[in-house]
């Protein structure tokens, strides 16, 4: 039977309140509330809810305007049960202390919002424990789809989320056999790039200030491998916890000076990591490059301001965040993506530093 929407919505500048005033709506308000304050049909509420491209523009704004007025709260978990979508998209991130996911974050959000749907952003730490107890809340709110960062997941989660069907986005990561889709870069090709530029800059002796994640421990072990495979190894190592902060740069500079190692580059796991360490070398007068040279990972906001300019590898987090959206968008709307393993790659942007 198709339905046909009421041929005059009113206005969005003065709705009617039809049975009631707005004080009285404004406790356990229904849908057909809504419906009696915009003019039209319950249906007509509903779908411009959860199927707003199926209705007229000017009848979404007018139900829109509805819902503000009376405070309506759509039930979206009672559209999931019923078959409906939530308009719900889940996305796990270890952090947003810096910047080194937030454009991804935003990027996906805006691509989402554009198609009516809503973002709820969970943070998992670095630790797989607690994006297993993520993973349990989120999908008792059954999302029309999710987004995961990195491939490296608890075996449980894997076979809940293919146990589900539920669409699944692992970004900031490469794989060969995701768990449905995934779009990143290979850590592996950073870490013996980085690697190169060092050599091929003619610095010998290096030593390496990286994080304890996953992601970064496997962009150390290919800078080491490449290192090896010209016959050398770093020459001291410090590892500093996740998130990398410019404090954390600054003293894991002090302590290899105090171990007494002779080094003439330092590869930095992080950006802000990289800036500590250019901030404790002036504060101590080294030269950079001369004495010291510098190659960090993330290219952010500051890293072509610093003094010297920062030398360091460059993802495009926002199209990430925009590629992982509109694979979702695809396989929510029954279409298989163009492409299930998308590399976006990086670049070795090379500045003062080097």
């Amino acid at each position: 039977m198709k339905h046909t929407e009421s041929p005059s919505p009113p206005s969005t500048e003065e709705l009617p309140v039809q049975g009631g005033s707005l004080s009285m709506l404004s406790n356990n308000v229904t849908l057909k509330d809504v419906a009696r304050v915009a003019g039209v049909s319950p249906i007509t509420v509903s779908r411009a809810i959860h199927r707003p491209e199926l209705v007229k523009p000017h009848t979404v704004e007018v139900v829109q305007r509805a819902v503000r007025v009376t405070g309506y709260i759509p039930n979206q978990l009672a559209g999931a049960l019923t078959g409906r979508k939530t308009r719900l998209i889940a996305a796990v991130v270890p952090q947003i202390s810096n910047s080194i996911f937030v454009e991804t974050i935003q990027a996906l959000s805006s691509r989402l919002w554009r198609a009516n749907y809503q973002l709820l952003l969970g943070l998992s730490g670095y630790h797989n424990t607690r994006e297993e107890e993520l993973m349990s809340a989120i999908l008792s709110r059954r999302p029309d789809g999710i987004v995961l960062t990195g491939i490296r997941h608890a075996p449980e989660i894997r076979q809940k989320l293919l146990s589900t069907g539920t669409p699944v986005v692992e970004i900031w990561d490469q794989s060969l056999s995701p768990i449905d889709m995934v779009v990143g870069f290979s850590h592996e090709k950073v870490g013996e790039a980085m690697a190169t530029h060092l050599l091929e800059r003619g610095y010998r002796h290096i030593a390496m200030l990286w994080l304890d994640d996953d992601r970064s421990t496997r962009r150390r072990i290919a800078f080491n491998e490449k290192l090896q495979s010209h016959g050398m190894t770093a020459v001291a190592t410090i590892l500093s916890p996740s998130p990398a902060t410019l404090q954390h740069g600054r003293e894991g500079l002090a302590e290899l000076l105090a171990q007494g190692q002779q080094f003439d580059a330092i590869a930095c796991g992080s950006d802000p990591l990289a800036h500590g360490v250019l901030t404790e070398s002036f504060a101590r007068g080294m030269r950079v490059p001369d004495q010291l040279g510098v190659i960090g990972f993330g290219d952010f906001d500051f890293a072509a301001h610093t003094h010297p300019a920062l030398t360091t590898v460059k993802v495009d987090r926002q199209a990430i965040g925009e590629l992982a959206a509109d694979a979702l968008l695809q396989k929510i709307a029954g279409k298989e993506p163009k492409q299930r393993i998308i590399d976006v790659g990086f670049e070795v942007v090379v500045r003062g530093t080097t």
